[in-house]
């Protein structure tokens, strides 16, 4: 029988994260690094949105028109909650019945987080086939996927589990409890030793890492009908009739060959000429598990004074409190550590947490060149110390949509953490924050402005619903071991967040 659900899990709403690779003012610098020019981007779409965290950020933190679809009924009404004053146009409909829409506009982004593995062949076919309709000429598809060879190992994995539930799990017993026993007899599995975890010895440290994550996402990542993780020379075959053409790794880390593959493998790479055929060999290379890729409809080369012109007019914020940073960056190869001459300039310059450009970056540190300050960027974006900042015209424009929702946020973090996130104007993205740093901001616009009081302002609201820290794994029971948490964490928040969300127009 079929279902409005088509297999995927529905009884549990997804989590309420927000992806960065889908924020437009992002895609820019991707393009620019891989020397390709870039689209404006007024219109854009997001199919599967889930609870619309991103596509109601991006929407009110930018001019970009947002619209979007997800099946799922009560996901698109939280969605559509925020997307009140957001200005997204978000619905509850399948593919089928979006993709078909009239009333749609032609798009210059259109974007896919987290889909693409997890939906059946026909929804495949219906969201291809609208990319080739209504993706414009020199627009930009976002996709990401499981990804094989990284998926070859772990896959018998999920095969194992997902078979569990539909074998021995109780259906009336939810599908969190479902989880739970495929979780518990896969455990005992692994711990019997079995052949196959011999022959295959990271099994048990994946398995260990899958064990204590959100029942919630485990369901939606593991537990799907439909799961098909594909090499990306089969993803680009998919995409073919939408005449779309790879452009550039989303993840910016990707970017930095030192910092992910050996000097063998990057001979061996830049001897490929096929550039699909490269990044398939890049992924057995680095044992790739999930893309994130920027795909283009029509790529046109930048010329070499274009790109470095294109370059030098890119902003970049600090959005890490400077203090926190270190110098050691994590790629495939491992920890990495940045060179102090290259890096210490640029993040002290900086460290007022207000936008430069390349080009004030490069005439102030005259000791750096332009290539070194480029790969500087990309590491320090890709390690999410900085992001792209945009004009001035649009953090203006956006402002008060911005304080809207984010007014929204802290509200919402009266009574749960669920979104730790707050709007950011300069970005177009997003600041991360904890529940308690939100409810600090709330108790600011209050009038709360000591440490002292900002902590008492937090335990009135959390102790009127039973709730107590833990530090260090300890409940802390009484208010004064309360109230003395959240002052030095208030303490904290005043000499580290607080100057970011200022200076980034957050509060």
């Amino acid at each position: 029988m079929t279902t409005w659900t088509a297999g995927y899990v529905a009884e549990i709403d997804y989590t309420y994260g927000y992806y960065t690779e889908l924020n437009p003012a992002r895609i820019k610098l991707a393009f620019i690094a891989n020397g390709l020019a870039y689209p404006e981007i007024g219109t854009a779409c997001e199919l599967g949105f889930g609870q619309g965290v991103s596509t109601n950020v991006h929407a009110s933190a930018s001019r970009v028109s947002w619209w979007g679809t997800d099946f799922n009924p009560a996901q698109a009404g939280f969605a559509q909650e925020l997307g009140a004053v957001s200005g997204a146009q978000l619905f509850d409909q399948s593919f089928a019945e979006f993709c078909t829409r009239t009333d749609l506009p032609d798009f210059d982004f259109i974007a896919l987080h987290g889909i693409w593995t997890w939906i059946s062949d026909e929804n495949r076919a219906l969201i291809v086939d609208f990319v080739r309709r209504k993706l414009k000429v020199g627009g930009v598809l976002y996709v990401s996927y499981n990804t094989l060879p990284g998926w070859s190992t772990a896959a018998p994995l999920r095969h194992l589990m997902t078979e569990h539930k539909d074998k021995l799990g109780a259906s009336g017993a939810g599908i969190v409890a479902q989880v739970e026993g495929a979780l518990a007899f896969t455990e005992t599995l692994i711990e019997s030793n079995p052949l196959w975890v011999r022959a295959n010895p990271s099994i048990g440290e994946r398995f260990a890492k899958i064990k204590p994550q959100n029942r919630h996402y485990l369901a939606h990542e593991y537990f799907n009908r439909d799961w098909h993780p594909m090499y990306f020379a089969d993803m680009a075959r998919h995409l073919e009739p939408a005449k779309v053409s790879f452009a550039a790794s989303a993840h910016f880390n990707d970017y930095l060959d030192a910092i992910n593959l050996t000097p063998e493998h990057q001979t061996l790479l830049n001897g490929i000429a096929d550039v699909n055929f490269r990044q398939t060999v890049r992924d057995f290379m680095v044992s790739q598990q999930f893309r994130k890729d920027y795909w283009v409809r029509g790529a046109r080369k930048l010329n070499a004074v274009e790109k470095t012109e294109a370059l030098r007019a890119q902003a970049v914020v600090l959005c890490t409190p400077r203090a926190d940073i270190t110098l050691k960056a994590a790629g495939t190869l491992g920890e990495v550590t940045m060179a102090e001459a290259v890096y210490t300039p640029i993040l002290d310059m900086l460290a007022d947490y207000t936008p430069k450009t390349v080009a004030q970056i490069e005439a102030a540190l005259t000791q750096l060149n332009l290539a070194q300050i480029q790969q500087a960027v990309l590491l320090l974006i890709g390690q999410g110390h900085l992001a792209p900042a945009q004009d001035a015209k649009t953090i203006e424009a956006c402002k008060a949509r911005v304080k809207n929702l984010n007014q929204m946020l802290l509200n919402k973090a009266r009574g749960s953490s669920d979104i730790g996130y707050l709007a950011n104007p300069v970005t177009g993205g997003v600041l991360t924050v904890s529940r308690f740093q939100q409810l600090f901001v709330l108790g600011l616009q209050k009038g709360q402005k000591t440490p002292e009081q900002m902590a008492q302002f937090v335990w009135s609201i959390i102790s009127g619903q039973g709730q107590r820290l833990i530090k260090e794994g300890k409940t802390l029971e009484t208010p004064e071991e309360n109230l003395a948490e959240l002052t030095a964490q208030a303490v904290a928040f005043q000499g580290k967040l607080l100057p970011i969300l200022k200076a980034h127009l957050v509060v």
